[in-house]
């Protein structure tokens, strides 16, 4: 789990107000695989078997009728796109009864032999969801071929992993939310996304982005480039944008990568330059788009250096807090208000001049600038003070 922690501010703020290819994990048991099953599904459809896919052969002369293996395992953690397969120790006839999986899921089962039955999903499973699968016994359970039926029902129960840090940025990647996109190497063979990792290369999607931002990415480990990207996900699907990866979080991804649905709003990002002659850089999907002068803090309330997401955003808000001699300020109807570091943000204030330190943390503009600024500053835009 990712968690990101705001610093303390300097101004205090109003509270915001929240407005498969298939992967086969096969647990063997008397050397034959058997496959646990999702779904109410109850076609059947016979396909010839493969030597890595067939149980041994049945004898029909056997006086019991049993299961011999079922993948995934009972109390297994898996892929979303795990195989379930379940093997028994005689043909299966063709009217008997299928396993059943609760939840259910889109597929169907298929015969990879005469005694082995595997499932066949149309979409992944969902992080963290807990899969039983139920070999049904019993005088109605399932039925050999010779008429034999399963002494006793056999369950197993097994749960789909939770997205790793690379599958979220892949993804993060694929809906436009990063400043690079991820090209898989190969196409899934699943209707849905997987949740398990796919091989593939990420790729910046503009060559003209500064190094200020470029260099603060890289797969696979926790960064602020990622958890900006996870803070607007979770900002446009009205969720809490506290940076956290939760199952709430993985299944909103993965159902935006199956719908095909994008972020709805270029890629923002924002440069300060502190020092002489002070401005503010805006970018929009890798091309600058507005310039302006700034004043940030003074010595000893400098505008701290780094990068840092938008956390806050007012159109209008009071802020309050104590100068440096001592008094405190109570300033109302500071406009355009972008917090992206504790109490420092980005906003209009009234000076007779900008372009020097003259703030006590804050990046100030003119009313009218801090205006244009304002509309691409969503929750999650990064803001980089150097």
């Amino acid at each position: 789990m990712l968690r990101f922690r705001a610093m303390a501010p300097r101004h205090v703020a109003p509270k915001k107000n929240r407005s498969g290819s298939k992967k086969a994990v096969i647990f063997s048991v008397l050397g034959l695989s058997l496959c646990v099953v999702i779904g109410a599904a109850v076609v059947l459809v016979t396909r010839p078997s493969t030597p890595s896919h067939t149980a041994a052969p049945a004898s029909h002369g056997a006086t019991t009728f049993t299961v011999l293996a079922a993948t995934p395992s009972d109390n297994a953690t898996v892929a979303s796109d795990a195989s379930i397969r379940v093997a028994l120790s005689d043909s299966i006839a063709t009217t008997s009864p299928l396993p059943v999986i609760t939840p259910s899921v889109p597929g169907s089962w298929e015969r990879l032999s005469s005694s082995t039955l595997e499932f066949v999903q149309q979409s992944p499973f969902q992080p963290g969801q807990s899969i039983t699968v139920t070999i049904p016994g019993g005088s109605q359970g399932i039925k050999s071929s010779s008429g034999t039926h399963l002494a006793s029902t056999v369950s197993t129960t097994f749960q789909i992993s939770q997205l790793s840090l690379v599958r979220v940025q892949q993804l993060l990647a694929e809906e436009g939310y990063l400043p690079v996109t991820f090209n898989p190497t190969t196409p899934s063979s699943t209707s849905g996304p997987l949740t398990s990792d796919e091989a593939g290369t990420f790729v910046p999607r503009w060559s003209s982005l500064p190094a200020s931002l470029t260099s603060l990415w890289q797969p696979g480990v926790e960064n602020v480039v990622t958890r900006g990207a996870i803070m607007r996900f979770q900002d446009v699907h009205h969720m809490q944008t506290d940076g956290d990866i939760t199952a709430a979080f993985d299944s909103a991804l993965l159902a935006d990568r199956a719908a095909g649905t994008t972020d709805p709003d270029p890629y923002t990002y924002v440069g300060v330059s502190k020092g002489q002659a002070e401005s503010l850089t805006l970018y929009s999907n890798g091309q600058v788009i507005y310039t302006t002068a700034v004043n940030t803090g003074i010595p000893g309330q400098d505008t701290a250096d780094g990068t840092y997401p938008v956390y806050a955003r007012y159109t209008t808000t009071t802020m309050s807090g104590t100068n440096p001699d001592g008094t405190t300020y109570h300033d109302t109807g500071i406009p355009w208000v972008s917090y992206f570091n504790g109490g420092d943000a980005l906003h209009g204030f009234i000076r007779s001049s900008y372009g020097t330190p003259q703030s006590l943390g804050c990046v100030e503009m003119p009313y009218a600038n801090a205006a244009v600024v304002f509309p691409h500053t969503p929750i999650g835009t990064l803001v980089s003070v150097a």
